[in-house]
């Protein structure tokens, strides 16, 4: 595993309008303000992206690193979810096999952009959200 010097970084596809819909789930409920996150179109977003093997110009998954180790496909959704209040109880899913979880993930990560959308260029976060972005 690549190591990585930043912490509880998510990182999203910015033009999906279901991964932007996710990150605004995140920041309305993250209280702690503990989660920053990077589009992967941003340069910062792209090197995290290559240095945890995803393509950046086709991504399949958002991730997220938590405790120095980066998280893929279902596992970031529920890291991200199993550490904002009152949404511990997620945690019990790490219980459904792992390819099974992925597989479900997969379904909706391949067909996001028909399903939901997708934007002409990047979220823009307002003024409070914008301290949180790394790019």
């Amino acid at each position: 595993m690549t190591n990585w010097p930043d912490d509880d970084v998510i990182l999203y596809d910015g033009v999906c309008v279901f991964c932007s819909r996710w990150v605004q789930f995140v920041i309305a409920r993250d209280t702690a303000k503990r989660f920053r996150f990077t589009p992967i179109q941003s340069p910062y977003g792209t090197r995290l992206a290559q240095a945890f093997g995803i393509d950046p110009r086709d991504p399949d998954t958002n991730a997220v690193i938590h405790a120095g180790r980066a998280h893929l496909k279902s596992d970031a959704a529920l890291t991200v979810l199993s550490n904002l209040p009152g949404w511990g109880w997620t945690r019990a899913l790490f219980a459904v096999p792992k390819p099974l979880r992925n597989a479900v993930y997969g379904v909706v990560a391949r067909n996001r952009y028909r399903i939901f959308g997708k934007f002409e260029s990047c979220f823009v976060p307002d003024a409070e959200l914008r301290r949180r972005v790394l790019e």
